[in-house]
């Protein structure tokens, strides 16, 4: 039977600029013009970063509410999770407080920034309670399977609602040069996954690689420029839109498909806007 595998592109991420890749997308337009472009390869779902002035990466809930704006009119139909990514630069109450500004329907949150290194877990309950109440679904992003067994772990305290299924796997954020291999994957794959949604990316060049992996072993991908910038066969890729095309060619040697937004919404259990 053929398996709905949702795809999420994460076109420009919140470290790499045009001096890493003439196609990155920074402004809003080009941010949406490119995920026009992931929709129609096969990504029903934009992992969107907004940036500053300079290019820099910033929590702006306005420049949020503009990408948001921007995508409705293009791609009425994508899925948008925003970022709360620290980078070293925001302090968890002001991630949290980007996200109350915005109210989206997806974003992401690293679990270890916003219980300070998992020191401070009233935080992290206080705003999953909010995520709640609001209907945010929240994708919790881990990297390392130690980190994975904390998820675990507040779920079963109750400081991550039971509800809350969707987590993301970075493979490579400790390997030399970032870059991941699919053996990365099998110490997230120890654990019980059971009733999860989980997705898994990769840096680096094996990023293909490492998501089908993942698809085999029943996760969904993130794949594009945050992460990597090659194509399988290691030459340099046109545009995350171009990754996105090759994974879903890859796909159906497996017997999956890409998901489209409907099919996406249903499995995350996404609220309606």
């Amino acid at each position: 039977m053929t398996r709905d595998v949702v795809i999420m592109a994460a076109p420009n991420g919140a470290r790499k600029t045009k001096l890493d890749h003439a196609a990155l997308p920074v402004s809003v337009e080009d941010t949406a013009s490119e995920a026009a472009r992931c929709y129609a390869a096969g990504a029903s779902v934009l992992h969107a970063h907004v940036r500053g002035e300079n290019d820099e990466h910033v929590l702006d809930a306005g420049l949020y509410r503009e990408l948001i704006a921007e995508m409705t009119r293009r791609v009425p139909g994508m899925l948008i999770q925003v970022t709360s990514e620290a980078v070293g630069i925001y302090t968890p109450e002001e991630q949290v407080a980007c996200l109350q500004a915005v109210v989206p329907q997806m974003a992401s949150m690293c679990l270890r920034e916003i219980s300070s290194n998992f020191e401070q877990a009233e935080i992290a309950r206080e705003f999953f309670e909010w995520c709640d109440e609001r209907e945010v679904h929240i994708q919790h992003i881990v990297f390392s399977a130690e980190e994975l067994q904390h998820f675990l772990d507040y779920r079963e305290r109750g400081i991550i609602p039971a509800g809350h299924r969707c987590v993301l796997f970075v493979l490579g954020r400790y390997n030399v040069n970032f870059q991941s291999n699919p053996a990365d994957l099998e110490p997230f794959l120890q654990h019980d996954l059971d009733g999860l949604d989980w997705f898994t990316c990769a840096f680096g060049s094996q990023e293909q690689a490492c998501v089908m992996a993942a698809i085999n072993a029943g996760g969904h991908a993130r794949v594009g420029f945050e992460n990597n910038l090659y194509l399988p066969n290691g030459e340099m890729a046109a545009s995350t839109s171009t990754l996105v095309s090759s994974l879903v060619d890859t796909l159906q040697a497996v017997d999956c498909r890409p998901a489209d937004s409907t099919r996406a919404r249903h499995l995350l259990d996404i609220r309606s806007v």
